[in-house]
């Protein structure tokens, strides 16, 4: 295949080698950046038969089911992060975020925060994403507190306090099917799905450029949110659900 990211429909080429072909399309560079992890959501948005035949064969495969079950879990919010593929040359990884349908409005990733990567994406199923970015401010906006992410060798998944600081509120985009939203790691955002019905979003993640990243929490708020383990059946029933959606 080609390694222009401006030609997108190259990724069509061979289904079955999805992962291989967006990994072609990012490392046909010396640094993986916004605007070729841009090109590479882009290419899942104009073929996205071919990305979903590939989500399809992957549920299909018991040993790359087990593997990315044991690599997925369950955000506290009630919503999953599905590793479906990691690769360390070139470093990226393709995610799969599921909000499963629900009578109740969606609660996304309703604290503030900032990631160690780039990444761009893409919805795939559902009406979208509604975000909200943030800037600290010194006088104005709602008072957070700020938790450290990834500072702490002994446990990586800890949060450790910051300080407190203002947040206020600078944009908020809408990322509708067909849309490719990116971020880098100086962003601060909250993601909520604009609809309670399934929604599902394809990320490509970029190499790591911090060890540790923000996160922020309303006082009063616990900052103890563990993440949920993620079985084989549930892969497959959320990765089924969004094929039959998508």
């Amino acid at each position: 295949m080609s390694n222009d990211p401006s030609s997108a429909v190259a990724v069509a080429s061979r289904g079955g080698r999805f992962s291989h072909d967006i990994g072609e399309m990012l490392s046909d560079t010396h640094l993986i950046d916004l605007t070729r992890l841009r090109a590479a959501a882009q290419a899942v948005v104009t073929c996205s038969d071919v990305f979903l035949s590939w989500l399809d064969e992957l549920c299909h495969d018991d040993s790359l089911v087990a593997a990315a079950a044991a690599r997925s879990y369950w955000h506290p919010n009630g919503f999953a992060k599905l590793v479906l593929h990691t690769s360390t040359d070139p470093e990226f990884r393709l995610r799969l975020h599921v909000w499963p349908a629900s009578d109740q409005p969606h609660q996304g990733e309703s604290n503030p925060h900032s990631h160690r990567w780039e990444f761009a994406s893409t919805v795939v199923a559902g009406a979208g994403l509604h975000m909200v970015e943030y800037k600290e401010n010194a006088h104005r906006g709602k008072l957070h507190a700020r938790y450290r992410y990834g500072c702490d060798p002994t446990d990586p998944a800890a949060l450790r306090p910051d300080g407190e600081v203002r947040l206020l509120r600078t944009n908020a985009p809408h990322v509708r099917p067909g849309q490719v939203y990116s971020c880098d790691t100086e962003v601060v955002h909250t993601v909520v799905p604009i609809a309670a019905g399934l929604t599902a979003t394809l990320v490509i993640q970029g190499p790591r450029r911090s060890q540790s990243t923000v996160v922020y929490c309303e006082p009063g708020q616990s900052e103890d949110q563990p993440n949920g383990e993620l079985s084989e059946s549930d892969f497959r029933r959320l990765v089924r659900s969004v094929l039959a959606e998508a």
